[in-house]
């Protein structure tokens, strides 16, 4: 009895775990809000997509109870947060296969089932169920390889089977994870040093605008075509169009085509009907609305980048501007902003400090700390399969050594749940910055069903690997105690095959840290011309030509001043149309006073170098930095580009153009030019040799 009495309980412990899940839970509704209208989104949507995120995040925390569990202190004072073995075990169960059920089941289908385009739910989930047909088909035939391979070393039993299933959804999920945290490691600290300094940053937004720009003109494009499509469509109302009336007034609901705005960048009228397939089906339809589905969140996708490229330059100008005054102002809050940016506090005095003064500090070091994090994170995973005890990571986390063993406090644990949630978030911004398919992308409020269905399914699938990857930095002796370890560690380690690609994969991610660190993805499309387009190369941008940064800045300073030709053509629809004429928000910040400006190029994107602008923005912008053109561009670099126009610009010299007419050329080759030259049109000559075949000197495609 004098035993069970002082037995500690676990009870406390039960309490700050059931807590912690709550505090989660908030914050995955959070999350949620921020990309997605709750109220709006159906509910098979948020549900899955919910515990496809608090899921992850209860990984993180039961790893350091786990460790604290089974390798806990005899020191009540340090002891952490652990519970009973029977609890541990369930928790693990439930958060382990409902994260490999939505990973590789539930959230797949669920995601072509919203981008099927079908009315009726049968039609999505038979849609859904072909589309995931070839992704199941080459899991299964990949499957059945190491199934074989299973069999032969274990015999034919449920053990075996079980092994493979897990050991090969970790294996592809450590594959994706470590070439993903390995470019994270170093996009995260480097960007948080770069964006230290004021000046730089500008450049860099100034550098993003063109490219953004012209993709934002071309999703706006891509839309109008689609909506006259629909409007064509919509006209018919005889013959097979009949049958699909519903559904086809369900789609001119959806499109937004003010007749007041020119179309000029429209298809032509005599076209539109040649779009338009003869015999409407519900394929067709169904595709029709994919598309326009998937338009109207591309367009809404980057028309909100330049919206935020807009303001985030309009207060880094800001911030230069406020060096002489010593005053920041960033003026009124846009009606989009967010509850905390429209509270003000801070006076312009104050703010100056903090964000000419702070910010760039604290960026720095926290860069810096980043940094350092890194490096410990990418030595661990070098020196695990050969030298265990020369991990920075295991020596941070495990702080009561006795003999080879040790024992996990509740410091260790803290430090476990930091490293843990570093590497994912590493992991997770490279998901966010990588190319995908679809054009898939997180936007707040408005994010497409079928993307936030992809990102889930990616945190859900990146979390598990991750997680067991940061055990195998601590001792054997250790993480082998763990519960984690005989719900997915034991199967990994079932053959030889598992346990050294456990061990020696990871050094791979020295490839994603070199090609990121150096910008080799540049590099290798520069040279070769073509190369593995995956992630936007920051340095890539900032170039002369079309994309430039002068071609940015100019480009900005147009659209925040209120004076392309987008911005003009959207007020003439609404002074035109009224009401009625239901035009596309312009992404235009402020509109100060007007300025007296020179030559405007189409839609504000080639930049002419003959305006004077007078405004202050104009004039700070090229004033705030006067060493930054110095800063990119070096005397190398400037004198390949002075001989590059020098030969581009060389007319031909005459005595060079006169070599030739000291002899005469045979007749067959048009080299009679009196009488012959007389029947030609002009500015054409017969001396070609498609007319030795019987052609009339033209090409006919």
């Amino acid at each position: 009895m004098i035993q069970i009495s002082s037995s500690p309980s676990p009870i406390p412990s039960e309490i700050f775990a059931l807590v912690a899940l709550l505090f989660l839970s908030l914050v995955v509704l959070l999350i949620l809000r921020h990309y997605l209208p709750l109220r709006t989104t159906p509910a098979y949507l948020l549900v899955p997509v919910f515990f496809a995120l608090w899921l992850p995040a209860t990984i993180v925390l039961l790893v350091p109870i786990d460790l604290a569990s089974n390798a806990s202190t005899d020191d009540e004072a340090t002891k952490g947060i652990w519970l009973p073995p029977r609890a541990l075990l369930v928790s693990w169960r439930i958060s382990y296969w409902l994260t490999f059920v939505l990973t590789w089941f539930i959230l797949p289908i669920l995601a072509e089932y919203s981008d099927a385009g079908y009315r009726e739910p049968k039609g999505r989930i038979l849609y859904s169920l072909r589309q995931n047909a070839q992704y199941y088909a080459l899991v299964f035939g990949s499957g059945m390889l190491g199934l074989v391979y299973f069999f032969i070393s274990y015999g034919p039993s449920f053990v075996s089977l079980k092994g493979l299933i897990l050991a090969l959804a970790y294996c592809w999920g450590l594959v994706l994870a470590i070439y993903l945290m390995g470019h994270g490691l170093v996009a995260i600290p480097r960007n948080l040093v770069r964006n230290a300094s004021v000046s730089g940053r500008l450049r860099r937004l100034q550098a993003q605008a063109p490219r953004l720009y012209e993709k934002m003109e071309d999703s706006l494009l891509n839309l109008e075509d689609l909506e006259v499509q629909v409007s064509e469509l919509s006209k018919r109302k005889t013959g097979s169009a009949r049958d699909f009336q519903d559904w086809i007034e369900e789609l001119s609901d959806m499109c937004n085509i003010p007749e007041s705005r020119p179309r000029s960048v429209l298809p032509r009228a005599d076209n539109d009907g040649r779009i338009i397939p003869t015999v409407i089906t519900e394929k067709y339809l169904a595709d029709l609305t994919r598309q326009l589905i998937r338009a109207r969140h591309t367009k809404s996708r980057y028309v909100d980048e330049w919206n935020y490229l807009l303001r985030d330059a309009s207060q880094t100008q800001a911030i230069l501007d406020s060096a002489a005054s010593k005053k920041l102002d960033f003026g009124a809050s846009s009606p989009g902003s967010s509850f905390w940016e429209k509270i003000t506090i801070l006076s312009p005095y104050t703010r100056y400090l903090l964000h000419c003064r702070v910010v760039p500090y604290w960026r720095i070091f926290f860069g810096g700390f980043l940094a350092l994090a890194s490096v410990c994170i990418i030595w661990s995973e070098l020196v695990k399969a050969v030298l265990p005890s020369l991990s920075v990571i295991r020596f941070t986390v495990v702080h009561h050594w006795t003999g080879d063993s040790g024992r996990v406090g509740f410091a260790g644990q803290v430090i476990a749940a930091l490293w843990i949630m570093y590497m994912c978030a590493s992991a997770l911004h490279s998901v966010t910055e990588v190319k995908v398919w679809r054009g898939r992308a997180l936007v707040r409020r408005n994010t497409a069903h079928e993307s936030a269905f992809w990102y889930a399914g990616q945190v859900a699938k990146l979390s598990v690997p991750l997680s067991y990857n940061f055990v195998t930095f601590l001792s054997r002796d250790i993480y082998e105690q763990t519960t984690f370890y005989s719900i997915l560690g034991q199967y990994v380690d079932l053959t030889p095959l598992g346990k050294w690609f456990d061990y020696l994969f990871p050094v791979l991610v020295l490839v994603p840290v070199l090609a990121t660190l150096f910008g080799l993805y540049g590099k290798v499309k520069r040279l070769f011309g073509f190369g593995v387009d995956i992630v936007d190369d920051g340095e890539e941008n900032i170039s002369y030509g079309t994309g430039s940064w002068r071609e940015g800045r100019d480009l900005i300073e147009r659209e925040l001043n209120g004076t392309s030709i987008s911005r003009r053509l959207d007020e003439a629809a609404l002074r035109s149309g009224g009401t009625n004429s239901r035009s596309r928000a312009a992404p235009i910040l402020t509109v100060p006073a007007a300025r007296n400006e020179g030559t405007r190029t189409p839609f504000a994107t080639s930049p002419s170098y003959r305006d004077q602008p007078t405004s202050r923005a104009a004039q700070s912008s090229r004033s705030a930095a006067p060493g930054a053109e110095s800063e990119e561009d070096n005397f190398f670099s400037n004198l390949s580009h002075r001989f590059k126009n020098t030969f581009d610009t060389m007319d031909t010299p005459k005595w060079l153009q006169e070599i030739g007419d000291g002899f005469k050329k045979p007749t067959w080759m048009g080299g009679d030019d009196g009488a012959g030259s007389s029947t030609n049109a002009p500015g054409r000559t017969d001396s070609d040799i498609r007319r030795w075949f019987g052609g009339d000197g033209r090409i006919r495609l």
